[in-house]
This record gives structure tokens, sequence and C-alpha cells, in this order.
């Protein structure tokens, strides 16, 4: 969930002091104080928004405890049928699931086919162990990755390079993803990029696929567009080197215009800029397709746009004014978490196939 640089601040609705508070009493906070009355978008839609966006930033991770729907709804002042169809909506999609006398919690959703193995967990425990002791010996996580690829590869040489597929919201933006994410892949791996709305428009999806990769929050709807028996997993992202810099750096007097492409994220979009540049205190948000954002973007010195609405921003804003993506990239600690046990189990898997066809 967004936090600030202050462990005090609740100046824009949400508390912070992670001294005194549990991660549950944290996570109540941040959501019922990120709730935004001003914004032109119901409750409900942001509460859901911002739930599904702290999935895709890693912020709630998998097994973490919600609050219950009554405390939640009275801790937001919002009726307790909203979080409940929030909840239920959330569910439906496969983001959390509800555990009978014990409670809501954030779904295991990338340990499908085989990952939620005894095995797989100790591997990963041990993966954990290893960059640990290698940080505390002064050793960059790159050079451990390099050894621990060089060992897998040795004696695989002639292994099939594996195929992946990474399913975005806008093309640019998931090209740039996956970009990053080949840095983690070997010499012959490709990854493909396409999106979900070409995918419900009927766009073929690229094959052939050995995995599937996708935002956290958008799983289980990728699950049901693309062919039956590739793995999809989510991951979760967090925001760019470059824009946390950026932000740092707006002039504190500086009118910033935040616009936003997704209804359900506008909430969440102005604790994020906040988050990195506390400083700035006119702060307003709109939508991409306000009937007003033209006149609105007239009057910022500062335009921060979400990926996906570069080109109207830029074609509405003053040219004297200063424009900037929020943008994100892939977690790297979530790719080796997630992603890079995936693609070992893969290729031990075609070792094996090919071992038999000797």
């Amino acid at each position: 969930m967004p936090k600030t640089p202050s462990p005090t601040d609740d100046s824009h609705g949400i508390c912070y002091n992670e001294t005194e508070q549990t991660p549950e009493q944290r996570i109540l906070n941040s959501l019922a104080g990120a709730l935004d009355r001003t914004l032109p978008v119901p409750l409900g839609i942001q509460l859901r928004g911002l739930i599904e966006f702290g999935i895709a930033l890693g912020e709630l991770p998998s097994g973490q405890r919600l609050p219950s729907v009554r405390e939640l709804a009275e801790h937001a002042g919002i009726a307790n049928m909203t979080v409940a169809t929030v909840y239920r909506e959330l569910r439906e999609a496969g983001l959390i699931e509800a555990k009978p006398g014990a409670g809501t919690y954030v779904g295991d959703g990338n340990t499908g086919d085989g990952l939620r193995s005894t095995a797989m967990r100790k591997i990963q425990r041990r993966i954990e162990m290893l960059f640990n002791e290698a940080e505390e010996l002064g050793l960059a996580p790159s050079v451990v990755s390099s050894l621990v690829n060089a060992r897998a590869a040795r004696g695989r040489t002639q292994t099939r390079p594996l195929r992946l597929v990474m399913v975005g919201n806008f093309i640019d933006t998931t090209q740039q993803y996956a970009d990053r994410i080949q840095e983690y892949l070997g010499s012959g791996d490709t990854i493909a990029v396409t999106t979900v709305d070409a995918l419900q428009a009927g766009e073929a999806f690229p094959q052939p696929c050995d995995v599937c990769v996708t935002l956290a929050h958008r799983r289980g709807e990728v699950e049901h567009l693309i062919p039956g028996g590739i793995p999809v997993l989510g991951l979760s992202f967090i925001p760019a080197e470059e824009t946390r810099a950026r932000l740092a750096l707006i002039d504190p007097m500086a009118r910033v215009g935040i616009v936003s492409v997704f209804p359900e994220f506008m909430a969440l979009m102005k604790p994020g800029v906040l988050r990195f540049a506390p400083h700035v205190s006119d702060v307003d948000v709109r939508l991409l397709t306000a009937p007003d954002l033209e006149a609105f973007l007239a009057q910022v010195d500062v335009a921060i746009y979400a990926s996906g609405a570069e080109t109207k921003v830029k074609q509405l804003l003053p040219p004297d004014r200063q424009a900037m993506e929020f943008r994100y990239v892939p977690d790297p600690h979530a790719i080796r978490a997630t992603l890079l046990p995936v693609i070992e189990r893969l290729r031990s898997s075609n070792v094996r196939q090919e071992e038999k066809s000797l």
C-alpha cells in the first residue's frame, strides 16, 4: 500500500506509525485513509483498485491477512455491502481467498502447477539464503545469478531456449517490462508481448509459449484469455528509479496535475506521487477521459501521467509545461522469487525429456 517518507505523516489520510502498528493495522489504515471522497469515482471502485494495485506492487503479499468486512467498513466510513461486494469480486478474480474461521487473505495466485510442493518451497528458501549470504560477503546479486545460471547450464548447452509471453495493459509499456525481464533470461530465451485488450478483441496469442507473465492483479483474467496448459505468473511492480528521482526534484511551489487512465487507480496515484514528492502541496487528479482535462492541464506546472496517457496529455498540455510518466518496472525480487524458479523447473523438464529421447 502507499507509504510516505515520514513514519507518522497522515496529512493525506493515511497513518504510517509503523513502529507501533501491526501489519494488519497498517493495511487497515492505509486502505481506509487512501479512499478519496473528492474524486468522481465510487468508493467501491477505489477500494478494489487499491487492493489490486497493492497486490500488483507486492505490497499486499501472498498470504497477507486482510481486514474483515466489518472493520474495514467501520474504519473507512462506508457501507458493509460496499466492502463485501469488493471482496466478492476479488475472490471471483482469484486475487483473494476466504478461509472459514480465519478471515480473508491475499491469494497464493502464483503457486499453481506444482509450485506448492514442499520441495519447491525448500529450494526457494535456500535461494533466499544464498543471496542473503552473498550480500553479506559483498557480492552483487547479478554475480550470484551468473554463477547459478552457469551451474544450471553445465551439461545443458543443447537445451531448447524458452519462449515467454508478457501480457500487459499497453503495448509500449509492456515491451519495456519485457525488456527488463529479458535481462534475467538465458541468451537464447525470448519474450514476446501482447495486451489484455488485444486478446479480448480476438487477437491470436503468440505461440509457441512455455510460460506467460502478466501483472499480478490481472493473472486470473489472463488465464481465461490464453490457451490452456500454459502456466501464467503474476509479477509485482515498483516505481522506476528514474520516476522516483524526477518526482523528488519537482519544485515545492509547483502546481501538479495527475492524469489517471483507470478510474480504480485514481485514489492510488496521488499518494503514490506524494510518496516521492512529499514537499509538494498543490496536487490534483483527473481521469484521462475527464471533459475538463484540457482546462485542468492548462492550470498546472507539472503533469504526471499514467502509462498509456502520454499521447493525449502531451497534445493538450501547454508547450511550456513539464510532463512526466509515472512509470513502473517489474520488481527484481519478484522476478527472482516467482519467475526464475519456474524457468529453471522448465529447463530441468526439457533436459529430462531430451535425456529420455537419447
